[in-house]
């Protein structure tokens, strides 16, 4: 069984939003996507990413970098560029496939940026544990075989107006983003305190995908045991120290979000819900809930319902 897979499935990818754009030096481009994963692809030339104290980033054809949390930052022909910048996310709004311009008349530069769209409560725990930003370098001849095959497509993709385009490439985008994080969990050493660490671990990556696989299920910890082939001691003792919390809060917690999702997105009632998620009493549901948000589901239901960021999260 495939941990990663159950949480990536959790998290609902559902395609990029992105768009290519074409430039002469000086140009500047800022963009920020919160709790959303977003991406930059230099295909030709090189550009520099700048985050507020952090030292510039050179980003050189074939890399690919990804701010996992979506953090502001900006991308410029140089770091000391004076040219003005243009929110770059209004552009990834567009059906068109043309290139987005800035012509200075100087160096050239093309870049292939997007951010993903998924469930963001979902996906919190995963994001929280990958660093600010992910580099997946070219390395002056040819990035991995994944990266690279995935530019050339993506390059031919856009040459031309075709059927399904969109469809097509909302899937590749989604691809790429998967692959790099699977090769940074792959790279996560054992012991290093972040709990993708877990996930490279046999017994706790079983016991993982069980409970993502039926969150519903009564799961005791003598039962996740049994499923991790280790005694309830010591699946105990090492579930909390790779995920720095006990399995039946991780489960509860799990719940909770797949019920927020179903608060925020579904007609169904709260009883239903607190059913689908494992509870049996609405109440013991309602309390669970309340302690993990702070508000009642009926309450939290109410206010997120009539704020959902439909245009980024969804990509209306």
């Amino acid at each position: 069984m495939d941990s990663l897979s159950f949480i990536l499935d959790g998290m609902h990818f559902n395609g990029v939003v992105f768009t290519h754009t074409e430039m002469t030096a000086p140009w500047c481009w800022q963009l920020a996507t919160p709790g959303l994963a977003c991406f930059h692809i230099a295909t030709q030339g090189q550009a520099w990413l700048m985050r507020e104290h952090e030292p510039p980033l050179l980003i050189e054809t074939g890399d690919l970098v990804v701010l996992p949390a979506g953090g502001a930052h900006q991308v410029k022909d140089k770091p000391q560029s004076m040219a003005t910048p243009v929110d770059l996310l209004p552009y990834m709004d567009q059906t068109e496939l043309k290139p987005v311009q800035q012509q200075g008349g100087g160096t050239a530069c093309k870049l292939i940026s997007g951010h993903a769209r998924f469930d963001i409560d979902m996906a919190a725990p995963l994001i929280s544990a990958l660093p600010d930003i992910m580099v997946v370098r070219a390395n002056g001849s040819m990035p991995p075989l994944w990266l690279a095959l995935g530019i050339q497509f993506l390059e031919q993709e856009i040459m031309a107006v075709r059927p399904a385009q969109q469809a097509i490439l909302n899937r590749v985008g989604d691809i790429l983003l998967m692959e790099c994080l699977r090769d940074y969990v792959e790279s996560v050493p054992q012991g290093s305190g972040n709990w993708l660490a877990a996930l490279k671990d046999k017994a706790l990556s079983m016991a993982l995908a069980h409970i993502h696989q039926q969150p519903q299920h009564n799961w005791t910890v003598p039962e996740l045991a049994q499923r991790a082939c280790l005694s309830r001691s010591a699946f105990a003792d090492r579930f909390a120290q790779a995920l720095g919390e006990p399995p039946l809060t991780y489960v509860t917690r799990h719940r909770m979000r797949l019920a927020a999702r179903q608060l925020r997105n579904s007609p169904l009632t709260v009883a239903r819900i607190s059913e689908q998620v494992g509870y049996q009493s609405e109440a013991a549901f309602s309390q669970a809930f309340k302690r993990e948000y702070g508000l009642a589901p009926s309450v939290w239901r109410q206010q997120h319902q009539s704020a959902r960021p439909l245009s980024l999260a969804e990509g209306s």
